[in-house]
């Protein structure tokens, strides 16, 4: 069984004092795959709303980029197979996409707070919300 996907806002929380902090670090601490999308996502908030500094993100990512399984790119099918999602599930092209690579990468579970908890992807991940 391959580690779940995680979405950006679960790597957000880990570098936070959120109460939800202690959740995502676990999360973080079992086997998990990424999109590259998380991380450019990441990096934009952990500049823009947690202060953090370039140095600082680049660390991060690094040390998330050690813990992870494996970091997905994001490529031409990916983006088709989003487009997809989009169409049959009426979800924002970015869910989609972190979807998308989850079922590319044979993911059976996609870890997020931002979607809908328990939807199915018919080819694809369960949508979790580690948070509930």
């Amino acid at each position: 069984m391959k580690p779940p996907l995680l979405d950006t806002n679960i790597l957000i929380y880990a570098f936070t004092d959120d109460p939800r902090a202690v959740k995502a670090q676990e999360c973080l601490a079992k086997p998990f795959i990424l999109s590259t999308q998380a991380l450019n996502e990441f990096s934009n908030v952990a500049l823009r709303k947690l202060g953090m500094t370039v140095a600082d993100v680049r660390s991060a990512i690094s040390d998330i980029c050690l813990l992870a399984e494996e970091v997905l790119s994001l490529d031409r099918d990916t983006h088709g197979l989003a487009l997809d999602i989009v169409e049959r599930y009426s979800l924002s092209l970015y869910d989609s996409l972190m979807l998308a690579a989850a079922c590319r990468a044979g993911c059976d579970i996609f870890l997020t707070e931002d979607m809908q908890h328990g939807l199915t992807i018919d080819r694809g991940p369960q949508i979790v919300n580690p948070f509930v």
